[in-house]
């Protein structure tokens, strides 16, 4: 049983950067895979990033070159750090784990770009 909590969205212009962070209630390194999703007004939630536990990453096309996934073990986190932000970047982020063919999901933080 993996708890996930989000957190860092808010309002940011384009252009600018914005960091997303997930505290996860175990290592992020005994969990096969975490990510983040996005779910935009009026469309379905999306892969944003994704990565391993042995580091291996996957974006969206959308978002390469802009977004960087990471973790932080010590914190237990699996964080996103969002550059160049779009207008079409505004969603509900979510945190997102699968361990063991087991898939949770945190609450979700609002991110707006705007100016």
């Amino acid at each position: 049983q993996v708890q996930l909590v989000e957190s860092g969205g808010g309002l940011v212009q384009p252009g600018g950067s914005l960091g997303l962070s997930c505290a996860a209630s175990r290592s992020v390194f005994s969990i096969n895979s975490m990510g983040w999703y996005r779910q935009a007004p009026g469309k379905q939630r999306e892969l944003v990033a994704a990565i391993t536990n042995g580091g291996s990453t996957n974006y969206a096309d959308s978002v390469k070159d802009r977004f960087t996934i990471s973790r932080d073990n010590a914190k237990n986190t699996v964080d996103l750090q969002m550059n160049s932000l779009k207008p079409e970047d505004t969603a509900v982020y979510y945190c997102n784990a699968e361990n063991w063919g087991v898939t949770y999901w945190g609450q979700g933080t609002h991110v707006t770009v705007s100016s």
